[in-house]
This record gives C-alpha cells, structure tokens and sequence, in this order.
C-alpha cells in the first residue's frame, strides 16, 4: 500500500519536529542545487530555524548578487504598479535594502576573520578557503612586484653612484699626475735660470755685409770676457786664501 498524505500542520512533538526539519532541509537544498544545474538558473535559498539558525543556499556562493538583483527587480516591479505612495515607499525599500546588505557584509567579514563558521556548511567553507587563497595571491603578487620594483631602484642608484665615483677618481689622477708634472718643472727651473744668467742671450743681428757680422762677433766676445771676469777673479781669489 501506497503512503497516505501527511497532512500539513505543526509537529508538536520537538523531535520528531527537529529530525523532520532536517530531512525537508536536506531535500530542500538538493532540490535548489539541482534546478540551478539542470536548468542555468540563479537560485538563491534563505531558511531559519525555530532557533533562529539560518541555512542558506546560492549559486556559485553569489548570494549578495542576487539579492541585490531582487531588490532592483522588485523595486522596477513596485514602481510600475504604484507610483502613488512612492515617497515612503521607496525610503521604507531603500531602508530595508540597504539593512539588508550591511547585514550581509558584516556577515561575511566576520567569516573572513573566522568567525561565525558554525553555520556554513562544508561546500561554503571551501569557498570560502577558496577566495581567501585568491585574496592572498593577489596580495603576495602585489607585494612581489613592489619589492621587485624596490629593488630595481636601488640598483639603479648604485649604478649612478658607482660611475660617478669613478669619474671622481679618475679626475684625482689626473690631478695628482699635474701636480707632480708641476713640481719636477719646478725642480729643473734653478739651473736652467742659472745657465741663462750666465750665457746671455745672443743680440740679432742684420747680414749686410761682413764688416758688420764681424763687429757684431766681436762686441759678443768682449761682453762675455766683461761678464766671466767677476767670476774669474773671484775664483783666483780663493785660490790665492
């Protein structure tokens, strides 16, 4: 024999109560999960308890999604069948809207800091390992490619330093090698000086004529003999002492 049909009222037993909450619960969710597959649909599934636990399902874990296209759809639907009471209306809607996605919001950063888990189920909780692995791979990308770009800056700064401490020693040496030229002239100046005091300078002379290159020869030799003859007597005199 066939079963009868279970006739629709409150359980008043809290067992049988609770245990038939969980069946048409799993039956529930299974259904919802089998209409979005079979049929491409966007379903989204909102149940509480008579404890005020809540049981949600949503495809691809876009809860917040549709919910917010509810509300657009809803709100278009309501604006083309009254535009009378729109005033209050619409503040009471954008109100309630607006609640609504706080709550949900809230909701889920205290599932991102970990807490509040006992409500999810296995499924919800490995999506939600899921974006946290993709958050933490965004943020490691973010930080390596910084770091890289760090890192070519600094390298680019020592580059820069490098080549200008080079220009730095280079201009020292050739610094350096002057001052040395500078002073090995210096110490050779004194006997050229002394040699030119003692040989003077030869007088130019005009060719015309050998009458005038021989005078000329000979006004040379009588003023080297005037200028050795200091030094000659000098020597003779300290020979003679």
């Amino acid at each position: 024999m066939g079963r009868g049909r279970v006739q629709l009222k409150r359980i008043e037993n809290k067992i049988n109560r609770q245990v038939t909450f969980s069946k048409r619960r799993a039956g529930l969710l299974k259904k919802a999960h089998e209409i979005s597959v079979l049929c491409d649909a966007e379903v989204a599934l909102i149940v509480f308890s008579h404890k005020g636990k809540l049981f949600e399902y949503s495809t691809d874990s876009c809860m917040e999604k549709i919910l917010e296209r509810y509300e657009r759809y809803s709100y278009a639907e309501r604006q083309l069948v009254s535009t009378e009471s729109e005033s209050q209306g619409n503040w009471t809607m954008e109100y309630n809207r607006l609640k609504a996605k706080v709550e949900l919001l809230q909701k889920n950063h205290r599932h991102y800091m970990g807490e509040d888990l006992d409500s999810l189920s296995l499924k919800e909780l490995q999506n939600l390992e899921q974006q946290l692995d993709t958050a933490l791979k965004h943020i490691r990308s973010k930080k390596n490619q910084l770091m890289s770009e760090s890192i070519s800056e600094l390298q680019r700064k020592e580059k820069a330093i490098q080549e200008q401490n080079t220009m730095l020693a280079k201009q020292i040496k050739e610094r350096e090698k002057r001052v040395v030229q500078h002073s090995q002239w210096g110490q050779q100046d004194p006997g050229l000086n002394a040699s030119s005091f003692l040989l003077p300078q030869p007088h130019p002379c005009l060719n015309i004529g050998g009458t005038y290159q021989q005078e000329a020869t000979e006004m040379r030799r009588n003023e080297l003999d005037l200028t050795l003859e200091p030094i000659y007597s000098c020597h003779m005199g300290c020979f003679a002492a």
